[in-house]
């Protein structure tokens, strides 16, 4: 079982993301640079954070046309799982995998700070170790993480339980105090804060843990 995890110009948590699945969690990965149209052999895609092709335009409004990700659409459709942190987030919904947009925080600042999340949904395999209401803690990093989406979505997601953490605090203006949600098969995760720098007890805690182990649950 392999995890592969896509490198694109700008990303710079993809070296975080191994480290933490390798040395902490023990699960083998291999990285995947933007051009490759090879997903074969893997169980888990992981879109890291970071500023692919330096953020113009949008972040993420690029990187939806990169190779590996024309794989990728197929690769979720076919029940693989994947995993978009940060600015993978901010990919997903622009490659359309799921719903709404990722926009500039409500103060405009850039935000780097530890927060509080309630885990919302307990219906797919991300967080079947954990019970709605459970709280976590785990780092942010990001200028445009304020999840918006249209309330006929917001709707749809609350129906579908598709909301998969919340801040207690919102830190960024997000709708709904959205931190994460999955698409409606459950396949595809994406969230702004950072579970790979929450896996060692020595350097953030280990609250991430549960979210990249998932990646092969």
């Amino acid at each position: 079982m392999s995890i592969g995890i896509v490198v694109f110009p700008g990303s710079n948590c993809d070296r975080d993301v191994r480290w933490a699945t390798e040395n902490c969690l023990g699960l083998s990965t291999r990285f995947l640079w933007h051009e490759t149209r090879d997903l074969s052999g893997l169980d888990a895609v992981v879109l890291p954070g970071g500023f692919s092709y330096g953020d113009y335009l949008r972040c993420g409004a690029i990187a939806r046309f990169a190779p590996v990700l024309e794989s990728l659409v197929d690769f979720v459709q076919y029940g693989g799982k994947v995993l978009g942190i940060c600015n993978g987030f901010q990919v997903l919904t622009e490659l359309g995998l799921l719903p709404g947009a990722l926009t500039r925080n409500r103060d405009l600042h850039f935000i780097c700070e530890s927060v509080s999340l309630t885990v919302v949904g307990s219906r797919t395999e991300w967080f079947k170790s954990k019970s709605s209401g459970d709280v976590l803690s785990l780092p942010i990093a990001h200028g445009e993480g304020r999840y918006q989406c249209s309330l006929d979505t917001l709707h749809l997601l609350e129906d579908n339980d598709s909301i998969a953490l919340k801040y207690k605090k919102n830190p960024n203006g997000s709708v709904g105090d959205i931190a994460g949600i999955t698409n409606i098969e459950g396949n595809v995760l994406g969230l702004m804060p950072h579970p790979e720098r929450a896996c060692d007890p020595s350097i953030g805690g280990t609250d991430g843990r549960v979210i990249l182990e998932a990646l092969l649950g």
